[in-house]
């Protein structure tokens, strides 16, 4: 059987979107930088002038999955990074927010099959937002080794789907199909009920 690991450093030829809310820029923006500092650091050019990462901006995170997905079903990328930060009030604003941003960028990975990182901050304090944003540590830095893992474990996994059972060909690019059961046909939904039918 066939091992599939996603690495950091075959990243010339990979290609990223950044879906980022513009509420809570203080904290998005922070974000953002340490993302833009790991993409360089794993060789990605993170100039959005360049030709391996785009940057889309939305007003909030709850419109982030739409953007998201948008940019995972035009195949120009290997991976969308979401960026985000929701921080709790005195409503429950907080919490219809955050359930919904993160069942829609769930959403739009599954949808599209092009890995989407969850990089939305849920905190109940601005200062909780700020620490996870680069005074104790930078979450975007992590975002971005999630997206350059999944982007490469993406294209090693897609391109070398085996023929066979328990056989790993670099050379050989197939989708494996699932085997029919022998002598079964699909019938329509009038076929099965006349058949019903004819049994009663």
């Amino acid at each position: 059987m066939a091992v599939f690991e996603g690495n950091f450093t075959l990243t010339n030829n990979l290609k990223f979107a950044i879906v980022i809310a513009r509420f809570n820029d203080l904290v998005t923006g922070k974000l953002i930088e340490g993302c833009q500092d790991c993409l360089k650091r794993h060789g990605v050019d993170p100039n959005p002038q360049g030709t391996q990462v785009d940057y889309i901006w939305v007003p909030g995170s709850f419109e982030v999955p739409l953007m998201a997905r948008q940019a995972a079903l035009s195949n120009r990328y290997d991976a969308v990074i979401c960026l985000g930060a929701v921080i709790r009030g005195q409503t429950p604003h907080f919490d219809y927010v955050a359930a919904e941003v993160s069942k829609g960028i769930a959403a739009a990975s599954f949808q599209t099959g092009v890995p989407v990182v969850f990089g939305i901050l849920t905190t109940d304090t601005m200062q909780q937002a700020l620490e996870r944003a680069g005074i104790k540590s930078n979450l975007g830095w992590n975002y971005a080794m999630n997206a350059l893992e999944m982007a490469s474990l993406m294209r090693q996994f897609k391109g070398n789907s085996s023929a066979a059972y328990g056989v790993f060909d670099e050379n050989v690019v197939t989708t494996q199909a699932l085997p029919a059961e022998s002598g079964r046909k699909i019938t329509g939904r009038s076929e099965i009920e006349h058949q019903d039918s004819a049994h009663d």
